[in-house]
């Protein structure tokens, strides 16, 4: 596959599951990615409330695949048809986004930098959760994603194995098989505003969480019950610039 392997002028395409986003971070995220990547690929997850209409008002959105019932509650189907659908465009690389998810100043300056090179086919960044506002992320011994390294970027490689867990829920956004590939573990650094709303956001979500992994098999219940916490420990955030 080495030949494959571009070190310059590769596409970037951003890749996008969204339900219901209208209203929230969706315009915003768009507007963002658009002045960043080439193209983005979307699936709708049987939105009810307009967001495929905004999706299409953004130029860069080459391909929306509109779905009429949910699966959501089986992940790993909704994943990998987005996974399908982005690759059928034929991208070099691709950016796996949520619509609540933002990329830092310093991280759109050096996205390039990540992309052009041929020496590894995935980058991990850090994500930090914003919590109950945009100026502060949650720091404790539930929410540290930021501690850890979440992969957000690889390379496509015609013929290379790419495959998710089939998982009902919390599947990884990219396939787990790209781990195979050498990668890099960047310090660059995204903000996940998804839990940046109001009590009665935060409390909808936990109650979605219980409803959907009451056990926690896909996830884990006391970080379920942490969402309630009424004084979690939060840290101002810093831009880098």
């Amino acid at each position: 596959m080495q030949s494959l392997r571009k070190a310059s002028g590769n596409k970037l395409t951003a890749m996008m599951q969204v339900r219901n986003e209208r209203g929230r971070y969706l315009e915003a995220s768009l507007a963002q990615l658009s002045d960043v990547v080439d193209e983005i690929v979307i699936v709708d997850d049987a939105s009810t409330d307009g967001t495929p209409e905004l999706c299409r008002a953004f130029p860069k959105v080459v391909r929306l695949v509109e779905l009429r019932r949910p699966m959501f509650g089986e992940e790993w189907k909704l994943r990998s048809l987005l996974w399908e659908t982005a690759v059928s465009t034929d991208p070099d690389w691709l950016l796996a986004i949520d619509a609540d998810e933002f990329l830092e100043r310093r991280t759109i300056r050096r996205l390039r930098e990540l992309i052009d090179q041929d020496q590894y086919d995935w980058a991990a960044l850090r994500m930090f959760d914003f919590w109950g506002s945009l100026t502060h992320y949650r720091d404790d011994l539930w929410w540290n994603l930021h501690r850890r390294h979440t992969m957000m970027l690889v390379r496509h490689l015609p013929g290379f194995h790419y495959a998710y867990p089939k998982w009902d829920h919390h599947v990884p956004r990219l396939p787990f098989t790209c781990s195979a590939l050498p990668g890099l573990r960047s310090e660059l650094r995204v903000k996940h505003w998804g839990w940046a709303g109001d009590t009665s956001d935060r409390l909808a979500k936990y109650n979605r969480y219980k409803e959907l992994d009451p056990d926690g098999r896909w996830g884990n219940v006391d970080q379920y019950e942490s969402i309630l916490d009424p004084a979690p420990n939060l840290v101002r955030w810093v831009e880098e610039e």
